[in-house]
């Protein structure tokens, strides 16, 4: 009995836990109509504001691969900008080497001439003074001596005309200027590649810049430019300067509200500046060029001659025909001039110093052009930086600051070229 006891309490156990574990699950009614559902909030999901947003996420989608691969675009061109410069300055760099060297070896030509011609005239000279001396009754001069003077002369006066025609110190100088000017465009060109994107502008810029100082200071010796002009014209080794690189540079700065550092004050500056510029300082080197192509021009014809009349001299030493001691005081005095003239023409070097006024001359008409451009531009905000261009001038024409304000009464109609005394320039 105790036995059917217990089992009877194990076996009600389960299923009065079947029972509460029931209970926690409402049963459903089935006669029951409605059922309730939780109502979802009105507005939550659109499916037109769905299409929008998708069409919306296309689009940006597409302009950020449009903007990246108008980046991309932009950074290949700036690249090859870049590599374009790159390639021109060492290009440039290889170009004022050349000219160095060449600038060397036509200097060496000036001092080898000198000194080779003046060495034949003066040697020539004492053999025909020998070639008169009398040696016995017999033999009134050394036939030797007389020929060997005649042809010592002879070719002294044809090195004379084609060194004059030539004028190394002349093409020395170029080359040099070549070398300078070279260098500083090199200079520019890594300079702008330091500080900021290079443009198609800045490529063009320095390719014609190239060409401009090829055409001034050509490396070729022929053709040869006429070392004699008549009409002495100013070395032009820049191209035609245009606004539009300085107009491309404003506007990538931000515009100044100050008309771009420009005041009716700095305008009657620059005026005064170029009015003294034309009046003064590029008539003196005009000027002073021409007297020395006359002066260059006369040492030039006149070795040649001098030598060639020594030699015709010599040639009539004991001849019968012409009175002693006409010939022999012709051909010693004529030697000794030519060489006096050959040194004063090539040991002076006249061709250097014709070449230095010309390029004085050009510097300040580059100078001109330079305050003619910004002054004949009306919209100041497309002109250079005032404060910039007015400090540029006065280093270019070595002065201060407070210097150039007392050019602006030379920009007044009342003043006259007469008045003006003083020069722009101080460099030169």
């Amino acid at each position: 009995m105790a036995g059917l006891g217990v089992q009877s309490m194990f076996s009600l156990r389960p299923a009065t836990s079947l029972r509460c574990r029931a209970s926690l699950h409402t049963p459903i009614d089935p006669k029951r109509k409605s059922v309730y559902i939780p109502k979802l909030p009105t507005g939550m999901i659109n499916m037109d504001e769905l299409v929008v947003l998708r069409e919306d996420e296309g689009m940006q989608a597409s302009t950020s691969n449009n903007i990246s691969s108008t980046g991309r675009v932009s950074d290949r061109n700036v690249n090859m900008l870049i590599t374009k410069l790159n390639t021109i300055a060492e290009a440039v760099a290889d170009r004022a080497e050349m000219h160095s060297i060449i600038g060397e070896q036509r200097n060496d030509w000036n001092a080898l001439f000198l000194n080779s011609i003046n060495s034949i005239t003066l040697t020539a000279s004492l053999m025909a003074g020998v070639a008169a001396i009398p040696i016995g009754d017999e033999t009134p001069y050394i036939l030797p001596l007389k020929v060997s003077s005649v042809i010592l002369f002879t070719a002294a006066a044809g090195m004379m005309a084609a060194v004059n025609k030539i004028q190394p110190s002349q093409l020395a100088e170029e080359q040099r200027n070549a070398t300078r000017l070279f260098k500083q465009l090199e200079r520019s060109i890594r300079t702008t590649l330091a500080l900021r994107n290079p443009t198609e502008l800045d490529v063009e810029e320095a390719l014609e810049r190239i060409n401009a100082i090829e055409r001034a200071y050509p490396l070729p010796l022929l053709p040869l430019p006429d070392k004699f002009p008549k009409v002495l014209k100013p070395t032009v080794w820049w191209p035609k300067l245009n606004l539009k690189k300085n107009q491309q540079q404003q506007q990538q700065q931000k515009k100044r509200s100050d008309n771009n550092g420009w005041s009716v004050e700095l305008e009657e500056e620059m005026a005064g500046i170029l009015r003294v510029l034309k009046t003064k300082d590029q008539e003196q080197y005009m000027t002073c060029g021409e007297l020395v192509t006359n002066i260059n021009r006369t040492l030039a014809v006149s070795g040649p001659i001098l030598a060639a009349v020594a030699a015709i001299g010599t040639g009539l030493i004991g001849s019968s025909t012409v009175h002693e001691p006409w010939p022999a005081l012709i051909g010693v005095v004529g030697g000794a001039l030519a060489t006096v003239v050959n040194t004063l023409e090539h040991g002076g070097q006249m061709g250097m110093v014709f070449e230095l006024f010309r390029n004085c001359a050009g510097y300040y008409v580059r100078l001109e052009e330079e305050i003619e451009n910004n002054l004949g531009e009306r919209d100041v905000q497309k002109r250079e930086d005032g404060e910039l261009f007015r400090m540029k001038m006065a280093l270019h024409l070595g002065r201060s600051l407070s210097e150039l304000e007392g050019f602006a009464s030379y920009a007044s109609a009342s003043c006259e070229d007469d008045d003006i005394k003083e020069f722009a320039g101080k460099l030169f």
